[in-house]
């Protein structure tokens, strides 16, 4: 009876698909080769209690420089309790959260999703913590160091195949300290319970290492008619600390971390010179001290360079470049991380189309796995900007050794082995005499 029923819900939530489709056809325009790898779908798994109050799809998210969200979802009722300390189970700290639900058309409701803020905790140390009062789980985590050197693992369009789980397994092996994500989570498209077995896809890693995310278009979700609020389900489950950044929106903010001031914006949502967007992100880049943070990073789902053919001439991309770039370039942001265009890509620094040693590194990093398959097909010839360029699954590391130089590399998943493909060592343009920063006091 329970595949019937997800059979029946998965068709419910099919033809609201079809229908916004009809809407919004650019979001599906792109014809991909087909799918090689098998779609996961992720059950839960109580355990031996077979206990409806045990947490799944944990994961933990950085909140401020000293404390840590942790979000978990239930089944049933359970007071949002997380329990933790620096030794196994002996927790010294207890703190209380929120809980929240939400409804997505008549066809689900999801658990109880319970938001815990932890801290102030030490910088570079191991925490054990479990959810809930009735929790037989454990769990751990590391905490970012508090100065140079860290580590980021950066991957985009991730979703639930066999390639994604190929790639965590290669994020998992390289001791990274926090995960960057720019947009295109689960890949539900409407299938609630898709969420949910997102959740547990990526709970192994998520719950020991800040998962740090903006959204995509496949996080929107909004149905004319039908479901006209974009967003609930990546706002409910993937809570970030827009507050500490002055943002009014989970959909952008900025946060810092050992040495970087990292900015996520969206692609869907206002980004004219007029929006919140747009006066929230002038407003932040105006107070970035350069001595403080000396290396700026930025993801953005939607790229604005781009050499592949799959979604060209997208809004999102060339109406945000022009409304933002100027503010990118004036604040010497040294990178800048995109995903939607699944394929991997590198180009030189860049500003206004052109070459320019003062501008951003645009990296595509869209190869997570997701179930719509590679964009194989690049402009010919290839244009100077654009320095490496491959349509291959995988997931690249962002190295920031000090306040002046990073090693950027990216890993391709050739069936079950990891290959370097290709490495940049960076300098911050910070430290350039040539490239005077606005933000350097």
């Amino acid at each position: 009876m329970g595949h019937v029923r997800d059979l029946r819900l998965f068709l419910l939530s099919a033809l609201p698909l079809a229908f916004a489709g009809l809407f919004f056809g650019g979001v599906y325009s792109y014809k991909r080769p087909p799918v090689l790898r098998k779609i996961l779908s992720v059950p839960h798994s109580y355990g031996d209690d077979h206990n409806p109050a045990s947490p799944q799809q944990v994961h933990i998210s950085l909140v401020g420089e000293d404390k840590m969200r942790i979000s978990w979802i239930t089944e049933s009722s359970t007071p949002a309790t997380v329990e933790y300390g620096t030794s196994p189970t002996k927790y010294e700290f207890s703190a209380n959260g929120t809980t929240s639900s939400y409804r997505y058309l008549i066809v689900y409701k999801s658990g109880e999703i319970h938001d815990v803020v932890i801290g102030p905790l030490k910088p570079n140390t191991l925490y054990y913590y479990r959810c809930g009062p009735a929790s037989g789980r454990d769990f751990t985590f590391k905490t970012p160091p508090a100065q140079f050197p860290i580590k980021f693992a950066v991957v985009g369009d991730l979703g639930q195949t066999e390639w994604t789980d190929s790639t965590l397994q290669h994020i998992a092996k390289s001791n990274y300290d926090m995960l960057l994500l720019p947009g295109d989570l689960a890949y539900a498209d409407f299938y609630q319970r898709f969420w949910d077995s997102f959740g547990r896809l990526v709970e192994p890693l998520a719950s020991q290492r800040p998962w740090m995310v903006t959204q995509g278009n496949h996080e929107v979700e909004k149905i004319p008619v039908i479901h006209s609020k974009p967003f609930t389900a990546y706002n409910a489950r993937w809570r970030m600390p827009f507050e500490q950044s002055g943002s009014d929106s989970n959909l952008y903010y900025s946060f810092n971390v050992a040495g970087v001031h990292i900015i996520m914006l969206s692609s869907y949502t206002d980004f004219d010179p007029s929006s919140p967007q747009y006066k929230w992100l002038e407003a932040d880049m105006g107070k970035i001290d350069r001595k403080r943070t000396p290396w700026i990073v930025v993801l953005v789902h939607a790229p604005w360079y781009n050499t592949n053919t799959a979604h060209q001439g997208e809004k999102e991309s060339d109406e945000m470049k022009a409304s933002m770039e100027g503010l990118l370039y004036q604040a010497r942001v040294d990178i800048v991380f995109t995903g939607h265009v699944h394929a991997y890509e590198r180009f030189t620094r860049v500003y206004n189309g052109k070459a320019d040693n003062c501008g951003p590194v645009h990296i595509t990093i869209g190869d997570g796995g997701n179930r719509e398959g590679l964009a194989s097909k690049y402009e010919d010839p290839t244009p100077d900007i654009s320095i490496f360029r491959e349509a291959s699954f995988g997931h690249g590391q962002f190295e920031v050794v000090n306040a002046t130089h990073a090693l950027w590399t990216w890993h391709r998943n050739d069936d079950s082995s990891a290959f370097v493909s290709d490495s940049i060592w960076l300098r911050s343009l910070s430290s350039d005499p040539a490239c005077q920063c606005r933000g350097q006091r």
